[in-house]
């Protein structure tokens, strides 16, 4: 009987783990990238997920089940350690007396996803979040995890990522919604935002498989 992709990895199949890069590499860089807002981060994140795979496929559970959910809660972690180092980079530069420059990668993103000036509100906004908040969207609505597999990803209840992607929609409709109001042109008649509002928005949130 064939060995599953799950099992084979567990045995240290290195057919297996070149399977399942070619699998998900893609779409870890994906995330990592629209995290991150630069490419060689994004890369190195992608490195880092599949080394970090390779390290723990004893941990792997038996079953048949897909390996996606286990990949991106791997690469999550790694991007929280990353964020780490860098606020620990920045502080350090801070006590030095310098000042990083920060590259604004904004337009590119809006230009990659086309979605207006809603969508560039909502990005925006993303950072207002909790992190917790931030991960369970960026897994349901940027990957596409459903709720099981972005709860199995992140190690919580189904119930707390319903929770927290609910609040975080909530959270950046508001957020979205003051930074339009605060960008919008002086000719703009008070109390209208327009109809087309937030479509980008809700457009980026998606319909939760």
């Amino acid at each position: 009987m064939e060995q599953s992709q799950r099992a084979r990895l567990r045995a240290g199949d290195r057919n297996a783990m070149g399977e399942l890069f070619d699998a998900h590499a893609q779409a870890v860089y994906a995330y990592a990238l629209r995290t991150l807002g630069d490419r060689a981060g994004a890369e190195d994140v992608v490195s880092m997920t599949f080394l970090e795979v390779w390290r723990l496929r004893a941990k792997l559970h038996e079953g048949d089940e897909g390996l996606r959910p286990w990949v991106f809660g791997i690469a999550t972690n790694v991007l929280r350690n990353t964020a780490r180092a860098a606020r620990r980079h920045r502080a350090a530069l801070e006590r030095l007396g310098e000042r990083e420059p920060v590259e604004d990668f904004a337009e590119e993103l809006v230009a990659r996803i086309d979605a207006g000036a809603e969508l560039a509100a909502v990005r925006r906004a993303l950072p207002e979040l909790r992190r917790s908040e931030r991960e369970v969207f960026r897994l349901c609505v940027w990957v596409g995890l459903d709720y099981a597999s972005a709860a199995e990803a992140l190690g919580i209840p189904v119930g707390t990522v319903r929770s927290r992607l609910s609040r975080a929609r909530a959270r950046l409709r508001s957020l979205a919604e003051k930074d339009l109001m605060e960008r919008r042109e002086p000719a703009a008649v008070p109390g209208q935002v327009g109809e087309s509002g937030f479509r980008a928005a809700r457009s980026m949130q998606g319909e939760i498989r």
